[in-house]
Parts: C-alpha cells; sequence; structure tokens
C-alpha cells in the first residue's frame, strides 16, 4: 500500500502507486528467474495463455486445478458477494459489516465531537485517525468479547478531508497551498489508534473511558533503539543524541507480535520530505535509493526536520519497524533499527521451532525486496517483560529466489561478503540505514512490489503480496504481459518447516487478473467464479484455521470493472488456487487490514480512502473532492464528507466467519 492518490491529484504521489522504481542493479527479476525455471519443464506450448499458465503455477497448483473440476473441496463455505462498483459496501448474505470506527470519532469521553468544518490539531488528537490501514486486536484478559484495537493512520487525502481547498479546471482538480493549521491537523491525523472495544449484544464498540486508548502522531515522541540508535548518521540539531525522534509517518500494514505489542512500520517516508541536500553531502546517494526527498507533503515549510537542506539527517531516522507497548499508555515508542530501513509494508511474526520470532518484511517498491528477521533469544510466553527487547537483536536477511525453485536468506551482516568498508559500510548501522543498497550488493531477487507476507503457523510456509509492476517492459514466460499490471502471489516454505532456515523452496500460488481473458494468463482455480477472480493483491491474513484471506490495492472501474475487497482462497486440497468474494470496498477505497479474531467470530477490515477516484464510474464521473464527492460512505451525510472507517464483520445470529 502506498501514497495512493486520486489520479487528479499530485502526479508524484500517482506515481507512488506502484513505486517508482529505484532499484539499480542488474540484479535477476524475480519475473526472469521464473521464466528461467519453468523454460525447463517442457510445458511451454501453444497460444499466449497457455504458456502464461503453464509458466507461473506449480505443478502442484495445476493438478489441483484438475482436480476442483471434479469437486469444489474449499475451507470456505459463503455466498459470494457480486463483484462490482457502487458508492456502498457490501458483504457475504448471512454477515453483518458494521462500521465501527471512522474518521473524527471520539476516542475518549471528553474528545470533541466531529466537526468537519472546524477541525482542529487538539481535536484531532483526541479522534481516530485518517486513512485506517493496519488492524491488530489484542485480547484483554483472554477476553473474546474485549480487548485492544490497533490501527495504522497511513496517510491523509486533503481534497476529501477539508472544505474550499479545491478549484477545478478542464476535468482536474488542484489543491489550495498547505498552511501550518492544515499541515498540523494532517500531522495529528497521521500515526496510530490504540483503543479498547468491547461487544455488547453481538456488536463492537468502543469504550471511550478505557485506561489504555492512546493516539500516537506524527509528533508524538519516540526513541531509536538497536544498533543504529546514536549513530551520527541520526543525529540532528534537535536531538545530538541520535535516539530522540518526534514521530511517525506512513505507516501501511504491521503486526502484533506475540508477547503482545504493537508493530506500526514506516513505509513511503519520502514524501515527507522536501528541500535539496548541501552540494556533495553523503547522504545523497543513500536518499536516492528511497526517493527522498519527493516533496509530496509541504510539511517542510512549517516544520524545519522535514526540509533536508536545514536537517540532512532526519530522514535516516524514518523508514523503520517502531513497537509500542500498548499495556502502559506513557510508553514511548521504539524505533526497532535492527529490521533495517526501508519502506515496510508490514511486519507479521511468527514463532519458530527453537522459540525464536521471525519477522516477515515487504519493501514496497517495484524491484525491491523481501525480507525477514530473526530475533537472537527466544520468547518467553511466561515472562513478557523479558521479550520487550527481543527485536533490538537478530539477524536481518534478505531473500534470493533460484531457478531452481530453491530459496536463499541472505544476512545483512556487517563483515560479511560485501557488506565491508570498502563499500562504505563502516558498522552494522551503516548496513541496517542503507538495508537496501546492502541488499543491492547481496543480489537479492528485485520483486514486483513485495508488500504483505503472512507465515502461517501451521504448515511453515510463508504468503508473499506481489502488488503488480507496471514498469515491466520485456514481457517473459511468467508474466507474459509487457507490464504486471495485476500482480501475483509467492508461497514460501521454509526447510524443515522452521521458520528460521537459511533456506527454503517457492512456487506461485496465484498470478493476478481476470482469467476470461487469454492474454492475461491468470491462475485461478477453475472453481473460481467472475466475481472470484482479483487483481492487486496486498494485505493478507492466515487466520485459526490456517485458512489465507486477501485484500487488495488498485481494482476499480476501469481497471478491473470492480472495486477493491477481501476476498478468501484456498491454499490446500483439490481446491488450491480457488478464490471467492467476502466482502468489497465503496467506489474509490483500498481494502485493507484484514484481522480475524483468534476465536474467527469476528473479521475486522480497514477501508481506506474511499471517494478516492469515480471519474471512471457512471455513478459519478467526474473528479471527486469534499465539495462534489463520488460516495459519502460510511454516513451518507450531506453534512459529512466521505470518512474512511474500520468495520466489524460478525455473522448474523453468532458463529465463524467463512
Amino acid at each position: 500500500m502506498n501514497l495512493r492518490q486520486s489520479d487528479i491529484f499530485r502526479t508524484s504521489k500517482l506515481e507512488e502507486a506502484d513505486g517508482p522504481g529505484l532499484n539499480p542493479t542488474a540484479n535477476r527479476t524475480m519475473g526472469d528467474i521464473i521464466a528461467a525455471r519453468f523454460s525447463r519443464r517442457s510445458f511451454l506450448s501453444g497460444s499466449m495463455a497457455t504458456v502464461a499458465i503453464a509458466a507461473t503455477v506449480s505443478p502442484i497448483a495445476m493438478l489441483a486445478a484438475d482436480r476442483a473440476r471434479a469437486g469444489s473441496g474449499s475451507a470456505f463455505d459463503f455466498p459470494e458477494v457480486e463483484a462490482g462498483v457502487d458508492a456502498d459496501h457490501h458483504v457475504a448474505e448471512g454477515y453483518d459489516a458494521d462500521v465501527l470506527l471512522r474518521w473524527g470519532d471520539k476516542l475518549f469521553a471528553d474528545a470533541p465531537d466531529f466537526d468537519p468544518e472546524n477541525q482542529s490539531e487538539a481535536a484531532q488528537q483526541r479522534q481516530f485517525g485518517y486513512n485506517n490501514d493496519f488492524v491488530g486486536f489484542i485480547p484483554l484478559e483472554s477476553a473474546t468479547d474485549r480487548g485492544l484495537l490497533v490501527v495504522n493512520h497511513e496517510y491523509t487525502n486533503e481534497h476529501l478531508m477539508f472544505p474550499g481547498l479545491v478549484t477545478v479546471a478542464d476535468g482536474k482538480i488542484k489543491v489550495a497551498d498547505a498552511t501550518e493549521d492544515r499541515v498540523n491537523i494532517e500531522m495529528a491525523a497521521h500515526g496510530g489508534t490504540i483503543v479498547e472495544i468491547h461487544k455488547a449484544d453481538g456488536k463492537w464498540q468502543p469504550v471511550l473511558d478505557g485506561k489504555l486508548n492512546r493516539r500516537i502522531t506524527a509528533k508524538t515522541q519516540m526513541q531509536l533503539s538497536g544498533p543504529v540508535a546514536g549513530h551520527d548518521r541520526v543525529k540532528t540539531s534537535e536531538d545530538p543524541s541520535g535516539s530522540k525522534v518526534f514521530g511517525t509517518i506512513n505507516n501501511c500494514a504491521g503486526g502484533v507480535t506475540p508477547w503482545g505489542t504493537y508493530i506500526m512500520a514506516e513505509e513511503n517516508i519520502h514524501g515527507y520530505f522536501s528541500g535539496e541536500l548541501p552540494e556533495g553531502h553523503a547522504e545523497a546517494g543513500n536518499y536516492k535509493r528511497l526517493g527522498v526527498p519527493a516533496g509530496d507533503y509541504q510539511w517542510g515549510r512549517f516544520h524545519k526536520r522535514f526540509d533536508v537542506s536545514q536537517e540532512p539527517n532526519e530522514p535516516n531516522r524514518f523508514g523503520w519497524v517502531v513497537e509500542v507497548d500498548v499495556m502502559d499508555p506513557n510508553s514511548v515508542p521504539k524505533k526497532r533499527t535492527a529490521l533495517g530501513r526501508f519502506k515496510h509494508e508490514g511486519a507479521e511474526s511468527v514463532v519458530a521451532k527453537d522459540g525464536r520470532v521471525v519477522f516477515y518484511l515487504g519493501d514496497d517498491e517495484r524491484f525491491d525486496y523481501v525480507y525477514k528477521f530473526v530475533t537472537a533469544r527466544a520468547f518467553d510466553p511466561a515472562n513478557r517483560a523479558a521479550n520487550m527487547d527481543l527485536l533490538d537483536e537478530g539477524t536481518l536477511y534478505v531473500a534470493r529466489f533460484e531457478v531452481d525453485g530453491s530459496l536463499t536468506w541472505l544476512p545483512l551482516v556487517h563483515g560479511q561478503g560485501p557488506l565491508t568498508q570498502a563499500n562504505g559500510f563502516a558498522s552494522q548501522a551503516d548496513v541496517l540505514i542503507e538495508a537496501r543498497r546492502a541488499a543491492d550488493l547481496l543480489e537479492a531477487t528485485p520483486m514486483d512490489r513485495p508488500e504483505d507476507i503472512q507465515p502461517n503457523p501451521k504448515t511453515g510456509r510463508a504468503y508473499v503480496m506481489l502488488t503488480n509492476n507496471t514498469k515491466r517492459t520485456e514481457p517473459d514466460a511468467a508474466n507474459p504481459r509487457a507490464g504486471n499490471a495485476f500482480g501475483h502471489v509467492i508461497e514460501i516454505l521454509e526447510a524443515g518447516e522452521d521458520f528460521t532456515a537459511t533456506t527454503g523452496k517457492w512456487e506461485i500460488l496465484l498470478q493476478c487478473g481476470d482469467p476470461a481473458v487469454a492474454e492475461v494468463g491468470a491462475t485461478f482455480s477453475t472453481e473460481t467464479t467472475r466475481n472470484g477472480w482479483f487483481g492487486m493483491p496486498d494485505n493478507a491474513a492466515i487466520d485459526a484455521d490456517g485458512r489465507l484471506w486477501i485484500s487488495t490495492d488498485g481494482n476499480s472501474m476501469s481497471d478491473t470493472g470492480r472495486t477493491d475487497g477481501l476476498w478468501a482462497v484456498d491454499i490446500d486440497g483439490p481446491a488450491r488456487g480457488t478464490s471467492r468474494l467476502f466482502y468489497r470496498v465503496p467506489v474509490g477505497a483500498e481494502m485493507c487490514g484484514p484481522c480475524p479474531t483468534g476465536d474467527m467470530t469476528t473479521m475486522f477490515v480497514a477501508v481506506q480512502h474511499p471517494g478516492d477516484g469515480g471519474d471512471d464510474w457512471e455513478g459519478h464521473g467526474r473528479p471527486s473532492y469534499y465539495e462534489d464527492l463520488s460516495t459519502r460512505w460510511p454516513d451518507f451525510n450531506d453534512r459529512m464528507p466521505v470518512r474512511p472507517a474500520v468495520v466489524a464483520i460478525t455473522r448474523q445470529g453468532g458463529g465463524r466467519i467463512g
């Protein structure tokens, strides 16, 4: 998930919809490797569609698809939603989709009511933030009907948030220059929310007097921890110690640790910085590799730390994984630098056989990499305090996908291989600050926008969401299109089903897109209906039964004829590769944060930037902005703007989801 904006809004953010592609290496791409691997299997023949299918699906998946013709054998059982585009959301028959929290909703008993025409920084700091992405649920006292909801707020859409900013000319909108008050409201709308929720009469609702309720923003004090803390490259005039950072930004996906802390991953941090580095500055190459500064936001006009000409080290203090102790509302969040600095999509974790904890990390940009981090010490389930600094020590690895279907995890450790002083790495801190360049030198495999990566503790497998790569210009057997517009899903099997393994195997689970269009080469099972296929896989979840759920980012009327949504995908048995639509979002929205509760009675989902689009939908057909919105979901009140929201999906009459 990225700084996705309307296609009538900021060109630089538009390009970020699938990343500018900043990898300068000639490392073999995933497409090259898949093509080489499968070209040796002697089943590339016939039409383009035959080539595409043969080249992108493992023999296991192909056999599973054949068996699926005789009977579904699916792990899922629900009436499928009709795919399409309109102003509302839709869930499978027999289920309720209830809005739990909307942008501007009160999080504290003394918080002000939401007033969209009189917003303020102070009010937003006490209200639910904007563009909810990752959603996690942490039970309280082992309860199934009470817990903490943790939610990331990734970015802001000024043209949807504020009245009176937009002028329209020639079918395009222009947004007025920022003011200091508006910037401060945006900063307060970023970050995260921690809020107690409970279930009453079968419906979830926030507990406004919850003692653990908290807002984290772009101004919240944080601590740098791990190998980078105190390094010269993270020292600034405001923090000469290199240990204290204010705020977290562009928090996309995330995670909940086995010890019950909240993970906020910083993704597209480059867009918040403006200005120019001094001539010949040592960070020039480092920042170029991350696209800093992009100048998408105007924060640097009012806060000098976002202007690299005034604070040239400040960008090195962002792009990390942030850990928050949710049980202490006064705790200082920590940026865990041992997990590396890049455009983190998320950080989902699993406890390995030996008790160490493994975090899977995607770098969401075209031609960038898949990583994992293995803690040095084991998780202690009986002693929460002993786990609180587990993320400061461990090994960060980057993936190389081999032609023969094997996988190698390459350690990013100073002094090993090319990661030496001769190549500009004087310490482990340098390796972590420039994790992308370190991975370049290790010849990791450039991927098509690695986003969420979900480990399945029941099987020793992990699922990599690869959203798309429209910059691909050379078709190959794996991607027969000039431009991978619809993305794919890779399944990793770690050696010995051990998540700490440094080798493994990989297969293609799905190549996405419309299977009815032969040239697309989509590889869904033949049991998948016209509503069941999707493009642009983004977030994912593994539920308590080990089943895979995938949400999407980028489906629209013009791209796929449908909105984004949540699909249930079979990964085992005769129905492997079968997908069905469970929930779909309103026009212009992205589907984020699927989070099933442990008892499988609720699926929390996040509807991000609804109304950011609709000019290609016959129900609107023009630019969408505050005064002329393509939808007013979820309130459908002319006095209210469109509002991103978290939705709680439950089964009517109770019972398990799916």
